[in-house]
Order: structure tokens, then C-alpha cells, then sequence
């Protein structure tokens, strides 16, 4: 097991079967694998949640994770299950997505609306921006966030991404967000 403190980042790094294993206070964040097909369909199907990020068909469901897995094996991070730790109930996604139309790493969260508003999406990204700064040979992650979406908007400024430029992803308007490397996260000492 490799340890980070829980002071210093307020997250540990467990090695699972399919990659890291991010552990929060409240969460254990794992890789998303076909495994979650029935979770990613139900995330992704509610109208709420898909306001900001794609509708799934579950064939379309499957190939994402196809993917996602792809990464993981391919480039050492990916998107990741978010679970309770005190229930085991599965929250949402969280993670690191490269995407080869920008040669960029995002870092990207979407939750059930019922996890919305209680500090969930905050907890997870902060692991997951940090891991990613701390492993990741990128001088920057990005946030793409969707015009409207307050919430994202606010969780990234949580983590001291800043708007970057204007762009369009799937057919959307969005603001790049990014966080350079340098400094530490908004609320934890530089590590």
C-alpha cells in the first residue's frame, strides 16, 4: 500500500486490481470497469445530471467503458466509481479523462442528484487533482464546464482551477477551466 497522508492530501492510494484506489474521509474512489454498466446507465439517464454531460444508451454505456478501461491499462488513470465508504452505495464518477481531440487531462465528476450539494464532487476531484498533479506528467489538468453549470463552476474554483479559454465539446459551449501544477489545493498545504 502506498500511503499519502491524510493531513497533508487528505486522501490515501491503495493499489487494486484494475489501478489506484483513491480513499477520502467519506469516499473509496476505484476504477470504473464494465462491472458498472447498470450504475453508469442510471447516472447517466437522469435528465437532471444529463443537463451538463451526454445521455448514455447502454450500448453506448458499454463502449465508454470500454474505453475508460482502455485508458486505465493504456495511460495509468481514468474515471473512477465513486462509493460511500459508510454505505457502499455507488455516488457518482470522478476522475481523469485524456482526450485526444484537445491532447489534455481533464478532471471531471458527475454525481446522482441525490449526492448533489453535500460536498461529495468537492472530496473526490480534490483527490483525483491532486493524484493526477502529483503522478501525471502534465504541466495542467482542464475542467470543461458546461455554461450554466454553477456547480461545476464552483467545485473547480474549490480546487483553484481558473477559466481558461472558451471552446465546444459534444456540441456544447464550455469553458475550459485549468490548474497548473504549481501551488498546492485551495485548503491543503503543498505537498
Amino acid at each position: 500500500m502506498t500511503a499519502m497522508g491524510l493531513t497533508e492530501h487528505a486522501f490515501t492510494v491503495h493499489e487494486g486490481a484494475g489501478g489506484p484506489v483513491l480513499e477520502t474521509e467519506r469516499l473509496l474512489l476505484r476504477p470504473l470497469t464494465p462491472d458498472h454498466l447498470d450504475f453508469f446507465v442510471e447516472l447517466h439517464s437522469d435528465p437532471e445530471v444529463t443537463r451538463f454531460v451526454p445521455a448514455f444508451t447502454r450500448e453506448q454505456a458499454r463502449e465508454r467503458l470500454a474505453g475508460i478501461q482502455r485508458q486505465w491499462s493504456e495511460r495509468g488513470h481514468g474515471l473512477c466509481a465513486v462509493e460511500s465508504k459508510e454505505t457502499g452505495a455507488l455516488l457518482g464518477r470522478c476522475g481523469l479523462n485524456h482526450w485526444e481531440v484537445f491532447d489534455e487531462v481533464e478532471a471531471g465528476w458527475t454525481f446522482r442528484r441525490s449526492c448533489w450539494g453535500r460536498g461529495f464532487a468537492t472530496e473526490a476531484a480534490r483527490a483525483v487533482v491532486q493524484w493526477g498533479l502529483e503522478t501525471l506528467d502534465v504541466p495542467y489538468l482542464t475542467a470543461m464546464i458546461a455554461h450554466g453549470n454553477t456547480a461545476s463552476r464552483q467545485v473547480a474554483r474549490r480546487l483553484g482551477f481558473t477559466p481558461g479559454r472558451e471552446d465546444t465539446f459534444l456540441g456544447h459551449p464550455v469553458t475550459v477551466h485549468l490548474r497548473h501544477r504549481s501551488g498546492s489545493l485551495p485548503g491543503h498545504p503543498a505537498g
